[in-house]
């Protein structure tokens, strides 16, 4: 005599599974918020390595503008104009050696704003 409902040798659901429903819920309900946590903190790391980039090429260009005899305010605009927005440019010369840092914030809020800075060193130009 043959079940109905029963076919191809396959068990009846068992009555311990109605109770394992609510754990895909917590499961993900624990993932997802880590997953955009994860997401959210590899792009504050990609903005902080853009933001030092540019940091960089301000100081080298500033630096370069400074070796070729600019005045000083033309070193400072032209630092500027590569650095990221509200960057700090500083320029010092010691003797032939003509140094510019600049610095500027990461983007994020609070804690996650961190300095950031570069320094380019250029050799005043003959001539």
């Amino acid at each position: 005599m043959r079940c109905r409902g029963w076919s191809n040798g396959r068990s009846a659901p068992s009555r311990d599974r109605a109770g394992d429903r609510g754990y895909v819920t917590a499961e993900s309900a624990l993932v997802i918020p880590s997953l955009v946590l994860l997401l959210g903190l590899l792009l504050w790391g990609l903005a902080a390595v853009a933001v030092s980039a540019q940091c960089g090429d301000a100081a080298r260009a500033g630096a370069r503008a400074a070796a070729r005899g600019e005045p000083p305010e033309v070193v400072e605009r032209i630092a500027r104009e590569v650095a990221p927005p509200g960057a700090e440019v500083r320029t010092a010369r010691d003797g032939d050696l003509y140094r510019v840092a600049v610095s500027a914030g990461t983007p994020g809020p609070g804690v996650l704003t961190i300095p950031v800075g570069r320094t380019a060193v250029a050799y005043a130009e003959l001539g």
